[in-house]
C-alpha cells in the first residue's frame, strides 16, 4: 500500500484545503488545485491502458513528465560540447553564430579526441596562401549540354515544400538568391515559396513525379517540359534514393493534401498520394539513362543528374558500366550519406539501412575516377556538412560541392526539438501551422540564411588556403589525414584504397573491386 501513500496525502490535503476555505476564501485556490488532482488519480485508478498510472496513481505521470523532458534537460544541461546527436553543441553554436554573423572563433583549444580514431586533420602547406575567390564555383554539364550550370560549392539541399512550412521555404529561396547558391525544392514540387525569392533552383525529381506527374502516378512528359523549362529551374535531379529511408516508399495522407500542396506536387485536393520506393520510369540502367537524356531535352539542355544513397555497390556500377558502353552520361551524381537528414524515418532506416556519407562518397569517386567518367561528371556530397573542415575532407575525397539542408535548418534558428514529423516544429520551421510559422520572420532568416552560406564558404577558403590551395577543386586526398590506431595515422588515399584513374576499365579483376564489377550488367540492376 506504501504505493498509495502519495495520492492519499493528495486526498487529506484537499480535504483540509476545502474545509479551511469555509474560514478562510484565499484556501480555495488550493482546495481547487488538490481537487483536480484527486480527480486525475481517481481516473489513473479507473483506466486501464497504464499498469504504471494504474499502480501508483498521480506518482505513475511523473515518469511520463521526466520522459517528455529529458531531451530538453540532456541537451542543454547535460551533454558536453561534442556529446549531442544528431548534432552537438558545439556544431550548433557555430552555424548559429555563423548565422547571425559573429565570430565563431573558439578559445583554449579542442574539445575533440585528437588521440583516438576516426580523428582527422587537414596537412596544411608551409606556402601557405590566403585565395582571392570568396565565392568558388563549379561548372555542372557533362560534354555536349547546351546550358552547363555555374553552382557554388555550398548549397541547400532537398527539403520538401510540406515538410518545412511555407515562411521557411521562402526564407531559404531568399536567402539563396541573395548569396548566389542554388535551393533543391526537394521531391514535392517547386511550389509557389521556392519562386517567391528569385533564388536558383535545382527540381528534385523523385518516384512520385511531382509536378509532372500523371493521372495513373506515372511520368508526364509535356508537364515536365512546361515546369522544367522555367527560368529560375537551373538543374534536375532524379532521386533514386535518400539517406533518410533508402528503399522506402512514402505515402502522403489526403487530409494533409492542402490546395498549396496540391498545387506543387500536381495531385488533386484531398486525396492520398503514393510514392513507390522506385522508379517507374525507367527500369535497366540503360532505361535510366536515356530517361536523363529525355529530361535534358525537354528541359531545354539544362544540367540533369541523379541522387542516391549507396546500397547494392553492383548497381552503382552498373550505371557506370552503363555509361562507359551507351556514352550517355548524368552531368552530376549527388551521394546522400545515411546519416538520415529533415526526413523521419523508420528508426532501422534511421540507424542501418545505406552507406554512411563517407563511405558511399569515396565508392562513388572510386568507381568513377576507376571507370574514366570523373571528367565528365560532377560528385557532389549532401549528408551533415556544416564545418569548414567536413566540407574540406569530402571535397579532397571526390565532390565537386557540398548540399547541406540541417545545416541551413539551423540558420532559420532551428534548436533540433525533433518535432520535425509531427508539425510541432517550436520554430516554425518544420511545420505548417500558421500560428507556429508566424515567428520565422522571412526577411530576417534569410538574412541568415545568406550569412550562413557567406561565412562558411570563407571559412572553407581559409582551409582551402592553408592546404596551399586557391580553388576547393585542388585538394586531394593526400591533404587529409585519417588517424587508423592511436600511434598510426596515413594519408586518406592510402586509408580508403583509392583507385587510379581508368583501372576499372582496364583491369578490374585487380582491384578490391573485381566481384562488385562482375556482378555489375548494363542492361539491368540485377546481379550477374
Amino acid at each position: 500500500m506504501i504505493r498509495f501513500i502519495p495520492f492519499l496525502v493528495i486526498i487529506a490535503l484537499c480535504a483540509l484545503s476545502v474545509a479551511g476555505a469555509v474560514s478562510t476564501p484565499w484556501l480555495i485556490v488550493p482546495a481547487l488545485l488538490f481537487g483536480g488532482l484527486v480527480l486525475v488519480g481517481l481516473f489513473d485508478l479507473a483506466q486501464t491502458q497504464h499498469t504504471l498510472w494504474r499502480n501508483f496513481p498521480i506518482l505513475g505521470r511523473m515518469r511520463w513528465l521526466a520522459e517528455a523532458m529529458r531531451p530538453f534537460f540532456r541537451s542543454y544541461m547535460v551533454e558536453s560540447q561534442t556529446e549531442g546527436r544528431p548534432f552537438n553543441h558545439e556544431e550548433r553554436a557555430m552555424i548559429y553564430r555563423r548565422a547571425k554573423n559573429v565570430s565563431s572563433v573558439e578559445p583554449f583549444g579542442s574539445h575533440l579526441d585528437i588521440e583516438n580514431p576516426p580523428y582527422e586533420w587537414l596537412a596544411h602547406s608551409i606556402a601557405a596562401n590566403h585565395p582571392e575567390d570568396d565565392n568558388p564555383r563549379i561548372l555542372v554539364g557533362a560534354p555536349g549540354t547546351a546550358k552547363p550550370y555555374s553552382a557554388s560549392v555550398l548549397n541547400i539541399s532537398a527539403m520538401s515544400f510540406g515538410s518545412l512550412g511555407a515562411h521557411a521555404i521562402e526564407a531559404l529561396n531568399r536567402g539563396a538568391a541573395k548569396g548566389g547558391f542554388f535551393h533543391d525544392s526537394g521531391e514535392g514540387g517547386v511550389s509557389r515559396y521556392h519562386r517567391a525569392g528569385g533564388g536558383d533552383l535545382v527540381w528534385e525529381l523523385g518516384s512520385g513525379y511531382f509536378g509532372c506527374r500523371a493521372s495513373d502516378g506515372g511520368f508526364d512528359p509535356a508537364q515536365f517540359e512546361e515546369n522544367a523549362q522555367l527560368d529560375q529551374v537551373k538543374m534536375i535531379e532524379v532521386k533514386l534514393s535518400q539517406g533518410a529511408k533508402p528503399g522506402h516508399g512514402g505515402v502522403l495522407p489526403g487530409a494533409k493534401v492542402t490546395p498549396e500542396i496540391a498545387e506543387a506536387r500536381g495531385i488533386p485536393v484531398g486525396q492520398t498520394c503514393y510514392s513507390p520506393p522506385h522508379h517507374t520510369a525507367f527500369s535497366t540502367p540503360k532505361d535510366m539513362l536515356n530517361f536523363i537524356d529525355q529530361l535534358r531535352d525537354l528541359s531545354g539542355g539544362k544540367p540533369v543528374g541523379f541522387k542516391l544513397c549507396i546500397g547494392n555497390r553492383w548497381e552503382f556500377l552498373a550505371i557506370c558500366k552503363a555509361m562507359l558502353e551507351t556514352g550517355q552520361r548524368a552531368d552530376f551524381i549527388v551521394i546522400d550519406g545515411a546519416e538520415g537528414g529533415t526526413g523521419a524515418a523508420p528508426g532501422e532506416f534511421l540507424d542501418h539501412v545505406g552507406a554512411p556519407l563517407r563511405q558511399g562518397l569515396v565508392f562513388a569517386r572510386n568507381a568513377l575516377v576507376g571507370c574514366g567518367l570523373k571528367d565528365d561528371i560532377k560528385l557532389a556530397a549532401s549528408g551533415k556538412q556544416v564545418s569548414a573542415f567536413n566540407m574540406a575532407a569530402s571535397l579532397a575525397l571526390g565532390a565537386d560541392w557540398i548540399n547541406t539542408a540541417r545545416g541551413f535548418m539551423f540558420s532559420l534558428g532551428c534548436i533540433q526539438s525533433l518535432h520535425c514529423h509531427n508539425n510541432t516544429c517550436p520554430t516554425g520551421i518544420a511545420t505548417s501551422d500558421p500560428g507556429r510559422q508566424r515567428g520565422l520572420v522571412v526577411a530576417d532568416k534569410a538574412e541568415r540564411v545568406y550569412h550562413f552560406h557567406k561565412n562558411t564558404v570563407a571559412a572553407l577558403m581559409e582551409v582551402v588556403g592553408a592546404a596551399g590551395c586557391q580553388h576547393p577543386s585542388e585538394l586531394e586526398p593526400h591533404h587529409i589525414i585519417h588517424r587508423i590506431t592511436e600511434d598510426k595515422a596515413v594519408p586518406a588515399d592510402l586509408a580508403y584504397e583509392l583507385l587510379a584513374p581508368g583501372v576499372l576499365r582496364d583491369d578490374a579483376a585487380a582491384t578490391h573491386f573485381a566481384a562488385d564489377w562482375q556482378r555489375a550488367q548494363a542492361d539491368s540492376f540485377a546481379p550477374a
